[in-house]
């Protein structure tokens, strides 16, 4: 199989399922493409940065935004707190330099979610992130997401 060649169907479908589900759990559709493009950032995926822009614009995410995103930090008064809470959560899991979530970010989360919606939202994390290897191992160029 060529790295270009589609992904296999099952495990399509179980990453498809495993997204769908965090992020109809999680309740924010702006909120959960905000957290995959910033993941997607962070794992230099530009398949995934592609379709997930797109699919921000479509639910109303700012184009303010998504251009201040990779600096989201610095960008006082861009993000709301539960939007900021998300993003730190989503940079602790998907690098987890020291191995793991630090006390601080996971207690800022915490403030924001409630247990259901931390669960969905670190499950959303996981999937991007997995989605973000597959393609980035395959080299799959962006451009081709097909809604």
């Amino acid at each position: 199989m060529s790295r270009t060649e589609v992904l296999d169907p099952e495990v399509g479908r179980a990453l498809s399922a495993l997204s769908a589900t965090a992020k109809r759990g999680l309740g924010d559709p702006a909120l959960a493409e905000l957290v995959v493009i910033r993941a997607s950032q962070l794992n230099h995926c530009a398949f995934c940065l592609d379709m997930h822009l797109g699919i921000a614009r479509e639910h109303g995410v700012s184009e303010k935004q998504l251009d201040l995103l990779a600096a989201w930090e610095e960008a006082e008064g861009v993000y709301d707190e539960r939007e900021r809470a998300a993003l730190a959560l989503t940079e602790a899991v998907t690098v987890l330099t020291d191995g793991f979530v630090p006390d601080d970010v996971w207690a800022t989360a915490a403030e924001q979610f409630d247990d259901g919606q931390l669960a969905h939202l670190i499950g959303l994390v996981v999937a991007i992130t997995n989605w973000n290897r597959v393609m980035v191992a395959r080299r799959i160029p962006p451009g081709g997401y097909r809604p």
